[in-house]
């Protein structure tokens, strides 16, 4: 079981508190449609005969693709790898590119599950944010879709910023769960280095972010969706039983993966590897049938750090047994290691699994990193 991951590096615009890589520019589209095809092909021994249960574009803003750019993506994909009949197939979408007849185009290929990048229901909130859409056109998207038949659909918010009050916080969730979406992604408002919000702050135009508000949203935002029926199946993730992001759900789980295209990571359980992050680069090394990217070989440290820190984030928690199939011992030098999280009631054990409590989940990162090797 493995997943494939592409990265569509193009954007309307930039939103200001992006660090992911992207273009604003489409002049080179087609070469790079024509070099995720080509790296497809190249990549073909990474996950050495792994059956692809999940299909994932992401970026950038994939739903700038035609519907004839996603067939190709797909079939490429379906020549030359094994893909299970009922694959999980998303991409992410602006919910300015969700139109009447986009949809309808993209009801025409296999993509079977949105990932609509919402953010926030606040015409205010998302001119802050330059995001290219109206709140209007976000709960419009949402309903256009599930007309047209797609019901496995993710909405992701943001939180903790200083525009967003905790009523307005309430409304956007109030939203989300009027429209009946099963699965939301939420993430804390961040500044990243070389974003437009960071050079704001610095200049002190723009407030800076407030630990303070986001832990609290954090944790209105943890009630809400347990009080409505949403399980908190990763820190930032919530979803009616049943509606798992199987993609995202496998990173979590160790489960190999294959990036595509410029930026993309990819993982196959003995190494890390990360194409590079220029669109041009990437472009002329794939003409000349070269992978641009970086290894890791994962040492023993490696494969253990990386397992306290995505599964300490799912509700399925750190099985002990399956860190010790890692390092022989690990598990109960962990032990000792986590006696301080343990009163202070960050992590609770259940038989062979340690998992966070809710207070424990404002500290997930600090907790995590206190556990590595």
């Amino acid at each position: 079981m493995a997943g494939i991951y592409l990265h569509i590096p193009f954007c309307k615009q930039a939103c200001h508190y992006c660090d992911f890589h992207f273009s604003t520019s489409l002049t080179y589209k087609s070469e790079l449609i024509k070099a995720l095809l080509q790296e497809i092909s190249l990549q073909k021994n990474f996950l050495k005969n792994e059956t692809i249960e999940t299909i994932y574009f992401g970026g950038g803003t994939p739903s700038l693709l035609t519907g004839e750019e996603i067939n190709l993506l797909i079939e490429k994909i379906t020549n030359i790898y094994t893909v299970s009949s009922g694959a999980e197939i998303t991409l992410e979408a602006n919910p300015d590119d969700l139109g009447i007849e986009k949809i309808k185009t993209l009801k025409q290929t296999a993509i079977n599950r949105f990932s609509i990048g919402i953010q926030s229901f606040f015409d205010d909130d998302l001119t802050w944010m330059n995001r290219v859409h109206r709140a209007t056109e976000a709960e419009a998207s949402i309903k256009r879709a599930q007309d047209a038949g797609f019901e496995n659909i993710t909405a992701d918010l943001i939180y903790g910023y200083p525009l967003l009050t905790d009523q307005k916080l309430k409304y956007n969730l109030d939203k989300i769960f009027e429209l009946k979406v099963p699965h939301m992604s939420a993430y804390a408002m961040t500044v990243e280095p070389r974003t437009a919000l960071a050079s704001f702050i610095k200049k002190k135009k723009q407030l800076p972010m407030s630990d303070e508000q986001s832990a609290g949203q954090f944790v209105q935002l943890m009630d809400a969706m347990q009080l409505h029926g949403f399980e908190h199946y990763e820190i930032s993730n919530f979803c009616l039983p049943g509606h798992y992001s199987r993609h995202n759900t496998n990173y979590w789980k160790g489960v190999k993966y294959l990036g595509i295209g410029p930026s993309a990571h990819s993982y196959n359980g003995e190494l890390r590897q990360w194409n590079i992050a220029n669109n041009a680069k990437y472009i002329q090394a794939i003409d000349k049938k070269e992978i641009p990217a970086e290894i890791e070989i994962l040492t023993e440290a490696n494969r253990l750090n990386e397992y306290i820190m995505t599964s300490l984030r799912t509700q399925w928690g750190l099985d002990l047994d399956q860190l010790n199939t890692i390092a022989t011992g690990s598990a109960e030098q962990l032990l000792i290691e986590a006696n301080n999280f343990f009163d202070k009631g960050w992590i609770n054990r259940n038989a062979q699994t340690i998992y966070l409590t809710q207070n424990g989940k404002l500290y997930a990162d600090h907790i995590a990193s206190g556990l590595f090797f």
